[in-house]
Order: C-alpha cells, then structure tokens, then sequence
C-alpha cells in the first residue's frame, strides 16, 4: 500500500472517529464533548477514572446509550451504501440501491409476523422482531434469485423484474395485516420507517460479524467488479467467472442488509445516495469507491439519526429524516449532471 493511501486511509478513520464522537455528544442531557471523550476513553482504555466518576448517571448514558447507537447508525448505513455500490456494479445501474432485490419488503414481513404473533424468541442474539425480520429477508432474496434463475444463471434484467414484484406482493399483505391486526398497525408502521431508539451493545455485536465479513469479501472482489461493470460478455473474456461472483456477492451482501434492517428497520436513500456521490467525485474504480462510500453512509445515517432523536422532543424515525435530506439532495445531482452533459 502506497503512503498515499495509508494517509487516507487514517484520513477516512478519524473522519468516521469524529462523527460518532460529535453525534455521542449531542442529545437532551447535558454533556460537553470533553466529558463525552473522556468517557469513551475511559470506558475503552482506562485513565480518568475519578473524573469519569463524578459524571454519574451522565458516564452511563453516553457508554451504553448514545455511543453504540450513534455506532450502529454508523455500521449500519456503511453497511448500506456498501451494498448499494455493489448492486450498482452488478446491474450496470448507478439508481441501483441494496434493497431492489426485495430484501427490505422481505423484512418488513417477516417484522410484521414476529409483531403480530409476538412469539417470545431469540434467534443469533436477536429478540422476535429482529429474527424474523432477518429471515424473512433472506428467505425474499432467496426466492428472488431461484424466481429468475434459467438453468445455473440469472439473469439482472430478470432479478430486477423479481425483486419488484416481490416487493409489491410483500407490500400489499403487509398493508392488509396492518388492517386486520389495528392493535399492531402503530408498531408494525413505525418499524417500516426504521429507528435506532433503543438499540445498544447487544445490537451492535450482532451485526458486527456480518458487516465485518462481508466488508472482507466484499473488498476480494472490487477488481472483478470494475471488470463487470463493462457488462457480462466483457468480463468473461477477462477471464472472470460472472455468475460465480454474483452468487457469491449477492450473498455476502444480503446477509449484510439482514442483519442490519433486523435491528433498524427500513431505511432508505442512504444505500443508493452514497456511493453515487462518491463515483462522481472520486470515480468508479472500486476499491476507492466502496470504502468512501462506506465512510460517506456511515457519516450521514449517523447525522440522520442524530437529528431524528435531538432535534424535537418526540423522537422522529430516521427512515424520514433520511428521505427529506437524501431526496432532494441526489435529485440536484441528477441535475448537475445533466447540465454537464448538455
């Protein structure tokens, strides 16, 4: 690795480092961002112990409340705008996001029945809601790939055809449980538009593994993905097996957006929003691209969610804080570039 992009590399770390600090930082109880270091450092080297002390209850609200919720926020919109750059390399498709297979409407069903049934059971550490939300999203994308695979292969125009209409299937019974089981609706609706309230430490190790892995297999394959973007054909004669490596990233990143909508719900924008922004800036090559993309999702999920939950009294779910910003936002992009072209 070259010292230019060691340098950054550290760059992009204490980028994300400062954003979860900052996002730590604010909320309702009153912590200065010296105190919230101090803790953070205290609770993950040591030192200060005295000072950390005499913070009482305040010590425990940034280390078991705020930090791993800022730092879910963080993995998890990573974790999505990392899988968007992916889809969007797989299906040649910059409006691409990690969701077109079905995965999110795969969740949401499989959230809806542990709401409904409210079964009390744990499935890899995760409560009823979250374990059915990550099974109901991998069964969806399964059923997806097996809908549109002819022989050994499935085709992108075939698996986007599928993943929309499972998507409105998915949606449409999810609507009608929602009329039928109205004690559940309220809860059932709010999980659709994704929040971090009340997630912690358990939640954060439970994605962890996934988006750790996944990042690791994911960053084996940029070379073949910057070779699949010029189209399937091509990529064969550069002697690289296409179908192979779709199965396998389809799987490694499906398996990343499980795990982190089983705890945070849908959220949107984030996942396609992110790595086009960093194409357009930093170009498609992709082992530039998706770490930057992660950063980027990352770092604006977590000011999301930190908006979401400090700016008004009652809490609003980041799914919309995320809509309202990421909208407008990739809609003058698409502006800007258009006007380029011209």
């Amino acid at each position: 690795m070259s010292k230019k992009r060691i340098v950054a590399s550290l760059l992009f770390i204490a980028g994300g480092a400062a954003v979860i600090l900052i996002c730590t930082f604010f909320g309702a109880a009153d912590v200065t961002i010296k105190d919230t270091l101090m803790i953070l450092v205290n609770k993950t080297f040591g030192g200060f112990s005295e000072q950390v002390e005499a913070l009482g209850s305040k010590a425990t609200i940034i280390w078991s409340l705020r930090f791993p919720r800022s730092l879910l926020a963080f993995l998890t919109g990573g974790a999505l705008a990392v899988c968007g750059g992916v889809y969007q390399a797989i299906f040649k498709n910059p409006m691409a996001d990690p969701f077109v297979l079905g995965i999110s409407s795969g969740a949401a069903f499989g959230a809806t029945v542990g709401i409904v049934l409210s079964i009390p059971v744990t499935f890899l550490g995760m409560n009823t809601v979250s374990a059915f939300a990550f099974i109901g999203a991998l069964l969806s994308i399964f059923f997806v790939y097996n809908i549109a695979k002819v022989g050994r292969q499935a085709n992108t125009t075939s698996l986007l055809l599928c993943g929309v209409a499972v998507n409105q299937l998915l949606t449409a019974i999810i609507s009608f449980v929602m009329l039928v089981a109205s004690n559940e609706m309220r809860q059932i609706y709010f999980w659709t538009l994704g929040s971090f309230s009340a997630r912690g430490w358990d939640h954060v190790i439970t994605v962890l593994p996934y988006i750790a892995i996944g990042l690791i297999v994911v960053a084996v394959y940029c070379r073949e993905l910057d070779i699949m973007v010029m189209g399937d054909e091509t990529a064969v004669r550069f002697g690289v097996n296409v179908e192979r490596n779709k199965r396998i990233l389809f799987l490694v990143t499906s398996l990343m957006m499980a795990a982190c909508v089983s705890v945070s719900g849908i959220i949107g924008f984030v996942g396609l929003v992110s790595p086009h922004v960093v194409r357009i800036v930093i170009g498609p090559v992709h082992k530039r691209l998706l770490p930057a993309a992660f950063m980027l999702g990352g770092a604006m999920l977590c000011i999301c969610d930190t908006i979401a939950r400090a700016v008004m009294e009652a809490e609003i779910p980041v799914g919309i804080i995320t809509a309202i910003v990421g909208a407008p936002f990739f809609i003058y992009l698409l502006r800007a570039r258009n006007r380029e072209v011209m």
